[in-house]
């Protein structure tokens, strides 16, 4: 991955300050939350092949849609939280986001 979407704690830190060096101002909730997204979208694209499926969050879960609309996986934060469980352990998290996107991928 890269700066556009962190995968620890030190990119979002850096995030926050380009922001700043932007004019913009982000929280470190924002980024994390922003990130979780971003990082299970990317997931679904590469086990897809493509953008096919949407993820949104949905509360605390982030929610799975196919092209048709209709929900077919949903990944719940194993603590609190997703930026809990990022600021716990990223890695850990990102391994459960990869492995989440393969069952639901799998699933159909």
């Amino acid at each position: 991955m890269s700066i556009e979407i962190p995968t620890n704690m030190e990119e979002v830190a850096m995030k926050i300050a380009q922001a700043q060096v932007r004019g913009t101002s982000l929280t470190k909730d924002e980024v994390i939350k922003t990130a979780v997204l971003d990082l299970m979208q990317s997931f679904m694209d590469e086990a897809l092949e493509g953008h096919y499926d949407d993820v949104a969050w949905r509360d605390q879960t982030l929610v799975v849609t196919d092209f048709m609309g209709e929900e077919v996986g949903t990944v719940a934060p194993e603590g609190a939280d997703f930026n809990t469980d990022f600021e716990q352990n990223a890695d850990a998290l990102i391994e459960r986001l990869e492995i989440a996107a393969e069952r639901i991928v799998g699933g159909r």
